[in-house]
């Protein structure tokens, strides 16, 4: 089992086209992730924040730096794992990287994966709880987008 990555997938109901507004449109992805984001749709280099919107989890700014954008296949950002605690600087610490790919799923709907890696890299003291709370965190996270693009 790999300690560097987290690897998450479903097939989702819905088209690639459909699937990929969600994740791309920053409006859509807050409204299935937990944040509040504004601006228009993601592209490379474009640094995107604003507030979680989860109860219990406001507090905590969601930063992210857009990496790449391949319509309608690709989207990778970088970002602070776990970065929850109030007062702490995370800039300091290298991010991991966060990849979202879309494949058919040959019954006309669509395979999203999620790799988020770089978890080797995240101070110790951090390494461990980052990792399992995003693990939980990206198998909610996909069921969400599942929902949401199929209500």
């Amino acid at each position: 089992m790999s300690t560097d990555q987290i690897e998450r997938s479903i097939v989702i109901k819905a088209s690639a086209e459909r699937v990929w507004r969600a994740l791309s449109s920053p409006q859509e992805f807050g409204a299935w992730f937990g944040v509040k984001l504004d601006g228009g749709p993601f592209a490379p280099g474009q640094h995107t924040k604003g507030p979680i919107t989860i109860a219990g989890f406001e507090h905590v700014i969601f930063n992210a730096w857009i990496e790449r954008v391949e319509p309608p296949s690709l989207l990778s950002y970088r970002w602070h794992p776990y970065a929850i605690e109030p007062g702490v600087d995370y800039s300091g610490e290298e991010c991991t990287l966060v990849t979202f790919t879309l494949q058919p799923s040959g019954d006309g709907g669509t395979l999203l994966t999620v790799v988020e890696s770089g978890f080797d890299k995240v101070p110790a003291h951090r390494r461990a709880d980052a990792f399992h709370m995003n693990s939980k965190g990206w198998e909610g996270q996909l069921q969400n987008i599942g929902r949401y693009v199929t209500q």
